[in-house]
């Protein structure tokens, strides 16, 4: 799940170092449950957030195979959780673009 998330109360970041590269991982709040309780988490920096997120989102759709509403709502908490208020909007425009897509 690229879910594309720093932040969070809920979050732990792990920071790895290698050789003069430094990585870091994002864990997903410990209330996720279902179909995305096992997902991995990852963080990623973008020069354009919206297609990124838009982009990651369907991937997860596809991936995982979301069924239903309540699994959608689970995957829109999973980005809200993981990701900083300022990109929230993004990852509401976002979801309402994938949905726009599906529905059309």
């Amino acid at each position: 799940m690229t879910m594309d998330r720093p932040e969070g109360q809920n979050q732990h970041h792990r920071k790895h170092v290698r050789r003069n590269q430094i990585s870091f991982s994002a864990c997903l709040p410990t209330d996720v449950r279902g179909i995305y309780a096992d997902s991995i988490c990852a963080v990623k920096y973008s020069s354009d957030p919206f297609s990124d997120i838009r982009e990651s989102v369907l991937e997860m759709i596809e991936t995982v195979g979301v069924r239903n509403w309540n699994e959608l709502e689970e995957l829109v908490y999973c980005y809200i959780a993981l990701n900083p208020t300022e990109v929230h909007h993004l990852i509401e425009q976002a979801f309402v673009s994938v949905f726009i897509s599906y529905a059309t």
